[in-house]
């Protein structure tokens, strides 16, 4: 069925199994569905067998994807000079959320030195230990002199704070739930299992609380969509974004992240909606295929986060693509400064590469977008 795909070896499918039984057991505790948000929620993040919370590599060449601050440190030079501003004026902290494999950290770090724009704090909220083990041995390699300032968080600061929140690649990660519009009325999408335990879809009417969120989400065009027409829709988006931004009392948070606007999210023809999984650099939309040994993730919707952010008092003070992003925070300087250090063809042509990924449409260019939120005490 997945003849695409690498084969797990046997150690990885058996913990795969081990957090498939747990799942099954949730799924018969529920009475044979579970809504696919709390499926989500395991498979992702469920303690020493989700696939945020497992020992596996996950991030860069030996892992399952790559996100910008992987492919070198243009992205995060560029970021740098974006917040190096709230830094000067708020004289406060760096709080980055999901920090992965801790290269952009360590990259912001190096580079605000050199801008003398130094945070008094790194602050990475992290709950994976194996990760913060990940995360510390990479600042220790690339930027021993400053792991005086890191500091890692099990939760957000509960005590009010002031500086720079940065979120790369964390909302798509937030569990969704599944809907499908057909012609006799709008369905949840859950996960069952079957006779012989495998984990399958199945659909049942949708509850009041999918309906209202569905309904608030598609606005008039769900008189228009096509039928069947199936998509997500994240409910988690505004408490999340309410609870990570509480104790921000001044200064900016920086969202960084692939999606659409609204219309385009939930437009006409996207009608199997922006489900993805990702496994040993493949993409594909099976998410019941080997739980806890894959990424799941869906594209965000920017107009709910716009709209999240307004809830909790903040500002939208910029909303652009991420070539645009790049290029207004002297993308050109960094390129030609680092090009004019590099040792040898090799390293150029890996910098230019590198720049073509972040920027162009068919790359990250288009589909990323960087969000700028702002509040004032």
């Amino acid at each position: 069925m997945h003849t695409d795909l690498p084969e797990p070896d046997a150690d990885a499918r058996a913990h795969s199994e081990r957090l498939a039984m747990l799942i099954r057991g949730e799924i018969a505790a529920a009475g044979g569905t579970l809504d696919f948000a709390r499926y989500m929620e395991l498979a992702l993040y469920a303690p020493g067998l989700g696939y945020y919370s497992a020992g596996a590599a996950k991030f860069g060449a030996d892992g399952d994807f790559i996100t910008a601050p992987e492919l070198g440190f243009v992205f995060a030079r560029c970021l740098a000079r974006a917040l190096a501003p709230a830094l000067r004026e708020t004289r406060g902290d760096i709080l980055e959320l999901g920090p992965g494999s801790g290269a952009l950290a360590a990259e912001l770090l190096l580079e605000l030195e050199r801008l003398d724009s130094l945070p008094a704090r790194y602050r990475m909220l992290e709950r994976s230990a194996d990760l913060r083990e990940r995360q510390s041995a990479l600042i220790l390699q690339r930027c021993p002199h400053l792991e005086n300032l890191t500091e890692w968080l099990d939760a957000p600061p509960a005590q009010p704070w002031r500086g720079v929140l940065v979120a790369n690649e964390v909302i798509d990660a937030l569990p969704v739930r599944l809907f499908a519009l057909r012609a006799h009325g709008m369905h949840a999408r859950t996960v069952g299992a079957d006779a012989d335990g495998r984990l399958v879809e199945r659909e049942i009417p949708a509850d009041a609380s999918l309906m209202r969120v569905v309904t608030a989400a598609l606005g008039a065009r769900i008189a228009t969509l096509p039928r069947p027409y199936k998509s997500e829709v994240c409910p988690l988006l505004r408490p999340w974004f309410a609870e990570v931004t509480r104790s921000l009392e001044r200064g900016s948070a920086w969202f960084i992240d692939y999606g659409y606007s609204r219309d385009a999210y939930y437009a006409p023809g996207r009608s199997e909606g922006t489900l993805r999984c990702h496994y040993r650099h493949r993409a594909h939309d099976d998410p019941l295929l080997w739980p806890g040994l894959q990424d799941i993730t869906a594209w965000v919707d920017f107009d709910a986060l716009v709209e999240s952010a307004a809830a909790a008092g903040f500002e939208c003070a910029a909303n652009l693509t991420q070539a645009r992003f790049l290029i207004d925070h002297d993308l050109d300087t960094v390129f030609a400064d680092a090009y004019a250090r590099a040792p040898d063809e090799a390293t150029k042509y890996r910098l230019a590469h590198e720049v073509k990924q972040l920027t162009l449409p068919g790359e990250m260019g288009e589909r990323f977008r960087v969000v700028e939120f702002r509040r004032d005490s």
